[in-house]
């Protein structure tokens, strides 16, 4: 079955766009580094009597000019290009316009949530493109954020992905779909993987905000926001129906990963319509052949006709046990009446299958696998959004944003001892409304107003069983989280101010309030005997912001951004029971707290014309009443009997103070009109008032790299490093997963430096095919990224063909 999905992807969209990838074009303007069609581009002779503009196909008719006619391309993304007639007959009617380097004219929509210049926004933010995206190949959208190489990525397992951000990760980091929030009441402290339900081919950008959004964005966003924007149907340019249509078929050796993409676009004059399927499978994972040989896998278990049995490993660079598949869908209906209203509905799925989780698979006790299986069941995330846009300008508003959406979360854990016949089944359902009302109103031609309205409404379901796999017998355990009424509901309201003193100087500033109040309650207390049946929080909280932007010449601009977070507690973090690592298990605490951020950014930009641009930012933040695991009490025991294993009783506890600060540097310079170096590095601390190191700061990471464009080619030869991580950096509750880490001279675990040789290629094969080749980690070098359980892969090449029209 799973070979079937990916065959009938990838045949019905080869054979279904075939026919149509012959047909020529009179004039098609292409961008150089993807193939993409450009759209407004501006033709023009010399005189500027004669001129026209592209379509959204990139196509521009040429019969206003003569044969003598010199003919200007202009768009202020691409380099200026001029051509007679005659040369573009020469060549095939196809012009490739180089893009400019991304400079402060760049535009960014997750600032405020509507689309402004970033040479007016105080925050750091990273934006990636659809044709990053595609030059990079990422196999899921968490590999898709670190392909920004300024966000670490940690795995706990192939099919997982958890972004940490200036210190945070997990519930502190905000996910944003389309301006739909993810984070729901059950997003965990530990490391989270749930940003791989989005699927990458149907992501036209994705911006990245550093540091505090909780003006904008609210609870969760302390340490930064991954806002993804997916493709958008597109409306005929005129009154004749219009397709296009994309697909995509892709193979990786290091876990002979087997994708296939489609999507197409129906566009009527008022209506649109766009589809999307993807389909991956991922077999296991093979990693790197040289480096510490303690990160083999040179057995598993296995259960055969009911008898669990360790198999030696025949390859022990092969992660036995960590393969999965993924399906997603996306349907979105657009209707624009007239030129003010513009409404659309959109519905996404994604379904993982089970995802062992390899870190608990490698577990030992006494010297044998302490786990038969560990896995994850199907993953599954619906969401189904209604936004209404309305652009006629009144007295209370030039535009305004509605949206509302449903979301369904469903996920699961399976786990059953070694030579042990009961498996362990815990399922979690979540169901998430949310309604966002935003507007904006230009109250003087220098002075904008941003604000808006936001309720978000979460029901939680948690139910649990044991199964005995011999006799098939289901008897009642221990939910993950009480068995009762779970509610967490939170409203709140913003406004912001953003004012153009002069042509050199902003100010953004900005202020939410927002009150968060959650209700559980236990029904079955019979295998834990709490001191309390429910537990009630209701907690408010005040952000602000204060940024500047100073441009002391034309092309330097300076970034000063204060601003405050807050992250109130959810249903993971006050009432939760389960095993954090071996040995320790988390209880829950009723007496828990909002914790809130104070951050300090200090930003530098630098464009020396179109040869070299750099970005220096340095950051402070001070994390107060930090939510942190430490040793707890149960009813006045500090251990307790938990799934048959005497267990250390640790809670969720509000901590006094935590302090993290870095930075990072980015630059790109073009050598060359075809060759250009671009290098990006960052570094963060962190440590509580005790002086103990705080659990999600990466090691120092970068990249280095040299990019090659020509008309049809596309390159880069790139190093990927990070730094070590010594023992006395790593956290307590690090240290304690040392069958995860390697060991140092004193025998203590560490996580080592490592690096990686990489490159990738794009080949434009004609206007509308193109073939992406990699190879990544060319030295085939053993290497576990920090916190991460499963090792990375080794050397993998890539092979992808995608069609476009």
């Amino acid at each position: 079955m799973k070979n079937r999905g990916f065959t009938f992807v990838l045949f019905f969209g080869v054979f279904w766009l075939l026919p149509l990838i012959l047909n020529a074009q009179i004039l098609q303007i292409l961008d150089l580094s993807t193939g993409k069609p450009i759209e407004d581009v501006a033709l023009f002779n010399l005189t500027g009597t004669k001129s026209v503009i592209s379509d959204k196909n990139g196509l521009a008719k040429l019969e206003k000019f003569g044969n003598k006619d010199t003919i200007y391309f202009q768009h202020p993304s691409y380099h200026k290009e001029v051509f007679t007639k005659k040369e573009l007959e020469l060549m095939n009617h196809r012009v490739f316009l180089r893009r400019h380097i991304r400079m402060l004219e760049e535009f960014v929509i997750s600032a405020h949530k509507w689309e402004q210049n970033k040479s007016e926004i105080p925050n750091k933010i990273k934006s990636i493109f659809e044709s990053d995206i595609q030059f990079h190949n990422p196999q899921t959208a968490a590999d898709l954020i670190g392909s920004s190489n300024e966000v670490f990525i940690q795995k706990s397992q192939m099919g997982g992905g958890s972004p940490m951000i200036r210190g945070f990760a997990a519930n502190s980091v905000l996910l944003v779909i389309d301006g739909i929030r993810m984070n729901n009441a059950i997003y965990r402290s530990g490391n989270l993987h749930n940003v791989i339900s989005l699927d990458p081919n149907i992501i036209e950008s994705s911006e990245i905000i550093f540091g505090p959004g909780s003006v904008v964005y609210g609870s969760d966003a302390l340490g930064g926001v991954m806002d993804f924007h997916t493709k958008r149907p597109i409306l005929s340019t005129g009154h004749k129906f219009s397709i296009s249509a994309n697909a995509l078929a892709r193979y990786s050796s290091a876990n002979n990963e087997k994708t296939g993409h489609l999507d197409f676009n129906l566009g009527w004059d008022k209506w649109a319509y766009l589809s999307s399927i993807t389909y991956s499978e991922f077999g296991d994972l093979r990693m790197g052949s040289l480096g510490n040989a303690d990160y083999k896998r040179l057995e598993y278990a296995v259960n055969i006709e009911g008898n669990d049995t360790v198999i030696t490993n025949e390859d022990p660079d092969i992660q036995k046990i960590t393969g999965y598949n993924q399906i997603n869908l996306m349907h979105k209906i657009r209707f624009r009446p007239d030129e003010y209203i513009d409404i659309s509905y959109s519905f996404l799925f994604s379904k993982l299958s089970g995802v062992p989780r390899y870190d608990r698979l490698i577990e030992y006790k006494e010297k044998t696998l302490k786990y038969g299986e560990w896995y994850y069941g199907p993953q599954k995330w619906t969401m189904h959004a209604l936004n209404i846009s309305y652009d006629r300008a009144c007295r209370l508003f030039d535009e305004t944003k509605i949206v509302l959406a449903f979301q369904e979360f469903e996920e699961s854990r399976h786990d059953r001892k070694f030579a042990k016949p009961e498996l362990r089944n815990r399922t979690e359902n979540v169901d998430a409304l949310s309604v966002n009302a935003d507007f904006d109103k230009k109250i003087k031609e220098n002075a904008t107003v941003y604000y808006g309205l936001e309720a978000i409404y979460n029901n939680v379901k948690s139910t649990a069983h044991k199964k005995d796999i011999l006799t098939g017998i289901i008897n009642q355990a221990p939910t993950r989280y009480p068995d009762g009424k779970n509610l967490y509901v939170a409203v709140a309201a913003y406004c912001s101010y953003k004012y153009n003193l002069s042509e050199y100087l902003t100010f953004n500033t900005g202020i939410r309030y927002n009150n968060v109040s959650l209700h559980s309650t236990f029904l079955d207390t019979s295998y834990y005997h709490f001191p309390f049946d429910q537990i009630d929080l209701s907690t408010g909280a005040v952000n602000g912001s204060f940024g500047i932007v100073f441009h002391p010449g034309e092309k330097w601009q300076v970034n000063l951004n204060l601003s405050t977070g807050f992250r109130a507690p959810n249903l993971d973090d006050v009432a939760k029971i389960f095993d954090s690592e071996p040995g320790n298990v988390v209880v829950p605490n009723k007496d828990l707290h909002s914790e809130y951020v104070y951050n300090l950014d200090l930003g530098i930009v630098k464009k020396v014309e179109d040869i070299l641009y750099f970005e220096l930012t340095g950051f402070y933040t001070i994390l107060n009443n930090a939510m942190v695991r430490r040793e707890f009490l149960f009813n006045g025991m500090d251990s307790i009997v938990y799934d048959g294993e005497l267990s250390k009783v640790y809670a969720v506890v509000n901590a006094n103070r935590a302090y993290i600060y870095g930075g990072s540097f980015s630059c790109k310079t073009n050598i060359t009109r075809h060759i250009s170096f671009k290098t990006n590095l960052t570094y963060t601390q962190g440590e509580d008032q005790e002086g103990i190191p705080l659990r999600h700061v990466p090691p120092i990471f970068g990249t280095a790299g040299v990019q090659l464009n020509t008309e049809k080619l596309q390159t880069e030869l790139y190093l990927l490093f990070n730094g070590e991580k010594s023992n006395k950096l790593l956290a307590p509750s690090e240290q304690s997963k040392t069958h995860i880490y390697a060991k140092d001279n004193n025998g203590k675990p560490y996580s080592p430096s490592w690096y990686t040789l990489n490159l990738k290629m794009s080949y434009q094969l004609n206007s509308k095919l193109v073939l992406n080749t990699s190879i990544d980690n060319i030295l085939d070098h053993r290497y576990r990224p920090y916190s991460s359980g499963i090792v990375a892969p080794g050397r993998n090449l890539m092979f992808a063909l995608r069609i476009t029209l």
